[in-house]
């Protein structure tokens, strides 16, 4: 039997769920323990049904198969640190319902010194500091039970494990990103073999979580997605709505884009707010032909977007455009070199690492489209400078650079292709959030106003009687 202060304890904790969350947590865990009914849990007074690691592991094979084993084991181990009695006994091998409704309020609803202990324990089972090696494996894990759930529950919106990459690399490339921001108590950042061997203790681990928030809201998703608990809350569930974008402009292709689930939900966290829940296919090389013009024809006028490049030797990288792309192919005022975008530009590796690399302040060179001009260079470029682009695709459509020694002044990236000068191999552009109205009133401006613009579409090998840049905006996704 609790002592009031135990009892107390309980009662705070589950006074942070609103009586429909508690009702919520009550059938989950009266289905985990075998029990029926959610009698037990007013007036402070928990059930006495508990739970084990193995019929955790049985339930979870019939009723809740989206959480992996290894998960599922992690999960248990974090339970089992709630400790009901200040003993120094040891945790029980069965969760009592009160350490079932702490570990959910503690994970769901707590602050970073709450989730510590519990997070320490799921990549440990025994107490003291841990190694970066055990951390990786944790976050791996977490990662990998993050996109096995959503794509179970069919919260994936559009986007499948078909017709995205392989995820295993990205799940690995991940957690690579999301480990590099560890640091040792001197305040260092070890890498490679050094991170794998060095030992964290708890406080490094308390900094890293509270730092990397990506940590907790992929555990809060797994957890809500994995027990279907709390799902039903709409208030409660805003860190899975725009986790995943909607994908548009994809079905029924029968491509396989050059993201993978772990990049796209990575890549879209760095987009501004208004621009994370949905993405649309404006261009794919697969689909509309190896042809700089026809690349202008589908992603000019139409808002902010993303593209996306792999090139020959397997490297995959891109970048955010703030700003619609304009083709500028003369000179105005006193301008070299036609410069667009703002600070909300960046450029991203998704392979063989994944990461992105933002604005400097260094310049304003954040992006430039020309074509069909002799005295200025034809292509799209971001970063950097005239021949010295941070990322360039030549309007000989094929060829393109990624020059950085060391950095790219705009972005400070690191030269993002195999080798300097490139082959494209591949090449999508994603329009994300909604097509700004003034995109869409330049669009017809451009068709059906401007005599000029049409005929510069004409030179960019695009002829008036073209319905190139009128493409219907497929909604046929419905995001399920």
């Amino acid at each position: 039997k609790m002592g009031n202060a135990d009892s107390n304890t309980y009662q705070n904790h589950l006074s942070r769920f609103i009586p429909e969350e508690q009702a919520d947590i009550d059938g989950v865990f009266d289905t985990l323990s075998g029990s029926s009914g959610t009698a037990g849990a007013k007036n402070g007074k928990p059930t006495k049904k508990t739970v084990t690691l193995t019929a955790l592991q049985a339930r979870q094979s019939i009723a809740y198969e989206p959480l992996p084993e290894q998960m599922t084991i992690r999960l248990y181990n974090g339970m089992k640190t709630i400790d009901l009695t200040g003993k120094s006994s040891g945790p029980s091998e069965q969760i009592a319902k009160e350490q079932f409704v702490i570990f959910m309020s503690n994970l769901l609803k707590g602050n970073a010194d709450e989730k510590i202990s519990i997070i320490m324990r799921m990549i440990s089972k025994t107490e003291g500091p841990v190694k970066g090696k055990q951390i990786q494996e944790f976050t791996e894990d977490l990662i990998m039970s993050l996109v096995h759930v959503l794509n179970y529950r069919k919260e994936l919106k559009g986007w499948n494990l078909e017709n995205t990459r392989d995820y295993a690399s990205g799940v690995k490339a991940l957690a690579s990103q999301l480990l590099s921001e560890l640091k040792l108590a001197d305040g260092k950042k070890p890498v490679g073999h050094q991170l794998l061997e060095a030992t964290f203790d708890q406080s490094v681990i308390e900094d890293w979580v509270y730092r990397v928030p990506q940590i907790s809201t992929f555990l809060s998703v797994v957890i809500r997605q994995g027990f279907q608990v709390l799902h039903s809350v709409s208030d409660q569930a805003k860190d899975v709505v725009n986790l995943v974008p909607g994908c548009k402009g994809f079905k029924g292709r029968g491509l396989t884009s050059l993201f993978d689930i772990p990049s796209i939900i990575y890549i879209n966290s760095h987009l501004p707010a208004e621009f994370q829940h949905k993405w649309r296919l404006l261009f794919s090389s697969r689909v509309h032909g190896e042809s700089f013009s026809q690349l202008c024809a589908h992603i000019v006028n139409k808002g902010s977007c993303i593209m996306i490049l792999k090139d020959l030797d397997g490297f995959i990288f891109g970048g955010f455009a703030s700003q619609s792309w304009e083709v500028k192919p003369q000179f105005q005022g006193k301008a070299l070199f036609l410069f667009a975008g703002d600070n909300k530009c960046f450029l991203f590796s998704v392979f063989p690492s994944l990461a992105v690399y933002t604005c400097t302040g260094y310049n304003d060179h954040y992006m430039y489209l020309n074509h069909g001009q002799q005295t200025m260079p034809n292509g799209l470029g971001m970063g950097g400078q005239h021949d010295y682009f941070g990322l360039w695709i030549d309007s000989d459509y094929g060829k393109g650079h990624s020059k950085a020694k060391p950095r790219c002044t705009t972005y400070n990236s690191p030269q993002l292709s195999a080798k300097e000068h490139f082959t494209l191999d591949a090449m999508e552009v994603w329009a994300v959030g909604d097509i700004p109205e003034s995109a869409v009133m330049k669009s017809k401006s451009i068709l059906d106003v401007d005599p000029e613009a049409q005929a510069l579409l004409e030179m960019i090998g695009k002829p008036r009687q073209s319905e190139g840049l009128r493409e219907p905006i497929e909604e046929d996704d419905d995001g399920n």
